[in-house]
Parts: structure tokens; sequence; C-alpha cells
């Protein structure tokens, strides 16, 4: 990801941490709400625009080079040794899902059975596996993105198959604000790329929220999963159908009886 990129996605999420929309952006800036969507969808702007947006979110420019700094030194996924030592010890990866959805050391222990010794040492394990930079005060700085892709067939991904799986499907899905869709179709290969990036911006966009909303208190605020996913695949009652079991799936045509009058 270039720099212009990373500091619009940084801009970005700083707004929404503030609770500052586009229409309070453009008012401040004295711009209309489609010039401000079109500059940060584009990331064509001056330093002058960039600074004027830094006075409204009441921080700098050396704060934002930072955190842009800091996103892109992070990576998108971890080795096979570092999943493996994760999932192997459950404060761990209790630890780890803390630190990826970055709750301090104050919250961690306020919610879960962990002394404080035990967090850090927790978070000291971390900073040794390369998940987390661990700083003074029982602070840190992740060295993965929050949207971490696990290996295929790894440590975490075996993890989640055979732990997580039918625990997160035996919910009902039937909440307000509760959502189970499966939507089968036949796209090509680049659009089915396309879908991808989509989904990706969809779990970032969640990560996002849920550091906007750590400000909310505990009473307005509940746990909600997102599982996001997309592969090549027919329901296994479709399959068994099939004339020909391991060639590619062909559509009919539409309007194509067979027949000619």
């Amino acid at each position: 990801m270039s720099t212009t990129a990373s500091l619009v996605q940084v801009l970005k999420a700083e707004l929404k941490r503030a609770g500052i929309t586009y229409a309070a952006l453009a008012r401040e800036l004295g711009l209309a709400e489609s010039s401000v969507k079109r500059m940060l969808a584009r990331g064509d702007m001056p330093l002058a625009r960039v600074d004027a947006i830094c006075r409204v979110l009441k921080t700098d420019f050396a704060e934002l080079a930072r955190q842009v700094a800091e996103s892109q030194a992070q990576r998108p996924m971890l080795s096979a040794a570092q999943e493996a030592a994760v999932v192997a010890d459950p404060r761990l990866l209790l630890l780890a899902l803390c630190v990826l959805s970055q709750w301090t050391a104050a919250q961690i222990t306020a919610t879960y059975r962990l002394t404080e010794a035990e967090c850090v040492a927790g978070l000291a394990r971390l900073d040794a596996l390369g998940l987390i930079e661990l700083r003074a005060g029982n602070r840190y700085r992740l060295r993965v993105t929050k949207t971490l892709r696990w290996r295929p067939d790894g440590p975490l991904m075996q993890y989640f198959r055979q732990t997580v799986v039918d625990d997160f499907f035996q919910g009902r899905f039937d909440g307000d604000d509760e959502l189970l869709m499966l939507v089968h179709g036949q796209v090509s290969a680049p659009m089915a790329r396309v879908f991808n990036a989509r989904l990706q911006r969809v779990a970032q966009d969640f990560a996002e929220q849920h550091l906007a909303d750590q400000r909310l208190p505990p009473d307005q605020k509940r746990p909600f999963t997102v599982l996001v996913a997309q592969r090549s695949w027919l329901l296994a009652g479709l399959r068994d159908f099939r004339r020909q079991p391991d060639g590619p799936v062909v559509a009919p045509v539409p309007g194509d009886g067979g027949g000619r009058g």
C-alpha cells in the first residue's frame, strides 16, 4: 500500500474514532460534503488540507505520520510457528485476541480472570513472538494488522475448524442485529477477487468501528463477531446431483430448452 493510501486510511480511521462525519468535516473545512467524499476517496489533497483536517481532529501531522509508519510495518499473516505458539496456550490466545482489538492491560484484567502479572507476562510473550512491541506502562504497538489473515490449513485455521465453527454456528442468528446469509452464484475469477477486496474492507470497517466505540460506556456495547469468507464451493446436496462430479460447474443458458421450432 502506498504512503498516500495509508495516510488516507489513517485519516478516515481518526474521523470515525472521533465521531466526525463527512458532513461535519465539510462544514469545518467550508466545503461541500461531496467534495470531502471525493477528496478522501481519491486521496488527492494538498498538505494544507491535511493540516486543516488535523486541526479538526485536534492532532498534528507528526502523529498521523507515526500511525502511517506503524501501519506500513504491520504484517498481514503470522508464521506457522507463531500461530502454533498462540493456539497452544489458551491464555495467550485470549491475550492475542484482546491485543488485536487493542484493549489496554487494564481492560483485559477487568474483563477476564487474569492477574496483572499474568497479563504482563502474556504481553511479554506476544512481544517475543513478534505480534506486538511492548512499551513502558504495559502499553504496546501492534506489529500485525487488526484484520490478520490465517495461514491456509495452519494452526489457527485448524483450531478454528476443530473448536470454533460448531460453537459459532449453533447460534440462532435471529436477533435484530444478527445476520446469516449464504449466497450462491457464478462469477468470473477477476470479479471474485473484487468481491474479496470488498469483504476485506468490510472487515477493516468493523475493526475501525470497534476502536471508535471503545470510548462508549460498557453498558452501550456488546461483543460481536463477524465471519467473512468466500470460496469456490458447491453445497454437498447439489454436488451429489452433478452429471460430472469432477467437472466444471456450467450454468444453463437462460431460455434454451434444447428444442427448435
